[in-house]
C-alpha cells in the first residue's frame, strides 16, 4: 500500500484552486470537476461532494488539528512576498529553538498552512554567520553527519 494524496475539503474549489496558485505556483493537474489535484500531489474535493460520501456526518472546517507543511528555501523572499496577500496568520515568522524559521496561516477554508525554512537553508544560514560546523550541530541538534552535508 501506498499513500497517494493528502485531500482538502474546500467550500469553494476555484477560490481554493486560485488561492493554492497564488500562494505557492499550484497549478491544476487532474480535474474531475468536484476534485482536483494539484501539482505537489495536493488534492481538494468539495464540501458537497464529500457531503454524499460521508452521509450525515457533518464537515467541520478550522479544526486546527491538521496542517499542510510546505518548506521554502529562501524563506526570506516568501515570507515578504507573502505579506501581499490577504491571509489570516495563524502566527507570523518565528524561529524555531532549532533555528528553523517558520509561519503559519490559514486557506480559505482555514485549513493551517505552515512553510518553514529548507533545513539546509537554515544550516548555511548559521554557517555564513560565522558558526563552526561544531556549533551549528550543537544550535540545531543535528548530527555533524547532516552538517557535513550542508557544507558540500
Amino acid at each position: 500500500m501506498k499513500l497517494k494524496n493528502p485531500m482538502l475539503v474546500v467550500r469553494d474549489i476555484d477560490q481554493s484552486v486560485e488561492f493554492y496558485n497564488r500562494v505557492f505556483g499550484l497549478h491544476v493537474i487532474m480535474d474531475f470537476g468536484a476534485n482536483k489535484t494539484l501539482t505537489g500531489g495536493l488534492a481538494l474535493q468539495t464540501a458537497e461532494t464529500y457531503q454524499e460520501f460521508i452521509g450525515d456526518r457533518a464537515i467541520s472546517f478550522g479544526g486546527n488539528n491538521f496542517e499542510l507543511y510546505f518548506e521554502e528555501d529562501d524563506f526570506d523572499q516568501f515570507a515578504d512576498r507573502l505579506k501581499g496577500f490577504q491571509v489570516d496568520y495563524v502566527h507570523p515568522v518565528k524561529e524555531h529553538r532549532w533555528g528553523q524559521r517558520v509561519v503559519r496561516f490559514y486557506d480559505p477554508d482555514r485549513h493551517i498552512i505552515e512553510v518553514g525554512e529548507n533545513m539546509k537553508a537554515v544550516c548555511r544560514r548559521f554557517l555564513a554567520s560565522g558558526m563552526t560546523p561544531d556549533q551549528v550541530a550543537v544550535r540545531m541538534d543535528v548530527p555533524m553527519k547532516f552538517v557535513n552535508a550542508c557544507l558540500r
